[in-house]
């Protein structure tokens, strides 16, 4: 085509393209109808009548502004040529490598995971292995302040290089990343999630928490790694490399790549805990919210990968002959856990007291991390947060080893590094025993060692200094989940609650077994933290082994959720709504039941005809932060917003319309050569109009181009009363992103999204 039929001028750096999933728009749409025939447009050229002018206004304060993912298909004349010259083998041959495409997120998941767990595993024995031997040495010149600040020193250094990489490099990576990924897979777009810079910071971060001794595993991360290996792997390019593979071109849209980030979630589950049941049980209860069952069975499949994988690798590395590591928190094997049924009462009661410890713990995390928002905002101030709270935990430890002198004989040591600080020889500290070692280490003692191995102390001034300090942890600017710290608070005070009573009723003995004990805190404090119920008892009986007791752990775990739910909602649901993230809860708000679509729709509403000036394509998208145009025809009086609905045009595919130069005028240039390829080559960091080197030439924005071929011909709508709960579901059902309001005879009178059905946003 030639220049002079170009709207768009050539950039001298076409590749350099703003991610139009960050940019933040700050206001929203206001139309005022010009009153006159007429009046001039800015450079000089007549509107006609009735058309909108376009202004910006401020964002109200706190209303999102996150976007939706394009889930529907847009079944266009592109798409429809396309699919007209697919042979059945093509077929076959797509099906085939959607099972391809989940074998490598399977096998790429576990192999990060072990590389993160093989690295943090000999980093802790070096740091641990360190201070004993401070400690050995200074403890009989009666000096313990050298120990403890190395303790102090060793805790700060790798906190603060993985706080300045979350801080300065990628923001995203904090956390564990799971109410990221639950609000992608509920169909809402969070910025730069699955990129390939997210899971390098993710994983260095999350080894530097681990290893600094901050409140926090490396669970919850796996979940969002195997989220952003199931995004790369799954469209045969990378965009932070400029590489395109020119494989798995036809993956490239939002809907083909949210199904396999549920692939990757549920692998990192299985990666996780070795439970790939779990993964999938997961995925369906926290996260995803479109299912069918050939997703389910790829989804099994690559969680069945990611753990034999996992297992393989580990078993080797630690030079076993059998497979023992069926996932990174391995709890070893466990003894039958045989229950009496008149315990099943103190279960529930230990389940109640979960869920309202966990309601308690995510209402003062709450509060904690508005404070965070609103007062810790530069980065320096996150990275020094991180400090101070990795010191707070080095001082911690030093003071409940040092004064608790809970001596214990050595022989089955639940640590590779006793320490034996003012105990007897061939004795070791119990209390420095729970601290010299990784949280997922201690946790594995507390389930496994014999009765008696810790006093009632130990175990109490334990739960009272790791309860507060997991909970000011999680929110920092580090890398960490929260599973692991929960789990060892549960297991603690569980294991505490077989000690009082064998102490209060000492017949009891015979079958309280303070590790059964310890699984059923564990189940409940996690139960009542995160507030999971079907997945969280299939994980803890994947990974324990025990699938006869299945009974006590389901009850325990829904007590914990039905107290905790009187008081509060989950720690992440807690995190979606303070990000103000638009995602679709199971259930409409109460607020809405009665009300009909005409009391929640937007309007007016933004039309294109369908064939439209560019000049006016230019205005709408310059002008308006709208991603969805409906496309209209038979217009009354030249008056867009009463045009019949024929098809709905998205803002991307405008933006791909205009950088191309495909208008009617020039159609003898392109028809021939345009293809749905075109519009995946951008995907997903299409351009934004402000992107585009726009030509003021007045007789090329007088071009034309003509949405038939482009637009989606069949969008849904719904009649003016329809009730909100059934616009409700057809969103949750359908993953809709637009929905049109029309009348009887399909004229447009309104548009709902999904921020609709959120008041608060």
């Amino acid at each position: 085509m030639t220049q002079k039929h170009r709207l768009v001028e050539s950039s001298d750096d076409d590749d350099e393209v703003c991610d139009n999933e960050s940019r933040r728009v700050n206001g929203d749409l206001t139309i005022n109808m010009t009153p006159e025939d007429g009046d001039p447009d800015e450079d000089g050229s007549a509107l006609p009548q009735n058309e909108p002018v376009f202004s910006l206004r401020r964002r109200k304060r706190g209303q999102s502004h996150y976007e939706s993912l394009d889930y529907d298909v847009c079944e266009n004349v592109l798409w429809t040529e396309e699919n007209r010259k697919i042979e059945q083998r093509t077929t076959v041959r797509k099906d085939f490598a959607r099972w391809i495409i989940s074998m490598q997120i399977g096998i790429g998941t576990a192999l990060v995971a072990c590389g993160i767990n093989i690295v943090i595993d000999q980093m802790s024995f070096l740091k641990y292995s360190f201070l004993k031997s401070q400690v050995d040495h200074n403890v009989l010149n009666g000096d313990l302040s050298i120990p403890y600040l190395y303790w102090v020193l060793t805790n700060i250094v790798p906190v603060v290089v993985g706080a300045t990489l979350v801080a300065y490099v990628e923001p995203v990576a904090a956390g564990s990343g799971i109410p990221q990924v639950k609000c992608y897979l509920n169909g809402v777009k969070i910025p730069r999630i699955v990129r390939i810079k997210t899971l390098a910071v993710k994983a260095v971060g999350v080894v530097t928490s681990v290893v600094g001794g901050l409140a926090g595993g490396k669970e919850g991360p796996m979940i969002h790694s195997g989220a952003v290996i199931a995004a790369g792997l799954s469209q045969g390019k990378s965009t932070t490399f400029r590489r395109d593979l020119r494989i798995f071109e036809y993956f490239r849209d939002d809907h083909e790549k949210r199904d396999f980030v549920v692939g990757g979630a549920a692998a990192g589950v299985a990666a996780a805990f070795g439970a790939p049941i779990g993964g999938i049980l997961f995925s369906l209860e926290e996260a995803a919210s479109f299912w069918n069952q050939s997703l389910i069975w790829r989804t099994f499949f690559a969680s069945i990968i990611s753990s034999f994988t996992l297992n393989i690798v580990l078993s080797a590395y630690h030079g076993l002959s059998s497979f023992r590591y069926r996932g990174l928190f391995n709890l070893g094997e466990f003894e039958p856990l045989p229950f009496e049924y008149y315990e099943l009462p103190i279960f529930m009661l230990m389940g109640v007291f979960g869920g309202m410890s966990g309601a308690f713990w995510n209402c003062i995390n709450n509060r904690i991390n508005i404070f965070r928002a609103r007062f810790i905002k530069a980065r320096w101030a996150k990275v020094m947060e991180a400090a101070f709270v990795a010191a707070i935990s080095a001082t911690c430890a030093c003071a409940m080893a040092y004064t608790i002198n809970d001596c214990r004989p050595l022989g089955n040591d639940p640590t590779t590094t006793p320490v034996q600080l003012f105990c007897e020889d061939n004795e070791y500290n119990a209390a420095a025993a729970l601290w010299f070692q990784t949280p997922e280490a201690t946790v594995k003692a507390l389930f496994h060692d014999p009765p008696g191995s810790h006093k009632i102390l130990t175990l109490a001034v334990f739960v009272l200094i790791y309860y507060p300090l997991s909970c000011i942890t999680y929110g920092l600017s580090v890398s960490l989940g929260i599973f692991i710290p929960t789990l060892l608070v549960g297991a603690a005070w569980g294991r505490l609650t077989a000690s009082f009573v064998v102490l209060v009723f000492p017949e009891a003995s015979i079958f309280v077994h303070p590790g059964k004990y310890a699984l059923i805190g564990a189940a409940a404090q996690l139960g009542g933290v995160v507030r999971m119920t079907l997945s969280l008892s299939v994980i803890i009986l994947e990974t324990t082994g025990n699938i006869g007791f299945v009974l006590p752990i389901i009850l325990t775990v829904m007590a914990a959720k039905w107290s905790g739910d009187y008081f509060n909602e989950g720690v992440y649901d807690n995190q979606i709504k303070a990000s103000k993230v638009p995602m679709l809860p199971w259930h409409v708000d109460p607020t809405l039941q009665q009300n009909i679509a005409e009391d929640i729709m937007n309007q007016p509403v933004v039309c294109v005809r369908r064939k439209e000036k560019v000049n006016y394509i230019i205005d709408i998208l310059k002008n308006t932060a709208h991603n969805g145009f409906p496309v209209i025809e038979d217009d009354e009086n030249g008056n867009r917003e009463n045009g019949k609905l024929i098809g709905l045009i998205l803002r991307s595919q405008l933006v791909v319309i205009l950088m191309r130069s495909m208008y009617i005028e020039t159609n003898r240039f392109w028809r021939d050569l345009v293809t749905i390829r075109n519009f995946r080559k951008e995907y997903p960091r299409y351009p934004t109009i402000e992107d585009l080197k726009i030509s003021e030439d007045k007789t090329l924005r007088n071009y034309t181009v003509d949405m038939s071929i482009f637009m989606n011909p069949s969008p849904y709508s719904v009649n003016l009363k329809t009730s909100v709960p059934r616009i409700f579901q057809l969103f949750r059902a359908l993953g809709l992103r637009h929905l049109v309001v029309v009348t009887r005879e399909n004229r447009i009178r309104g548009i709902i999204t999904r921020k609709d059905f959120l008041p608060e946003l």
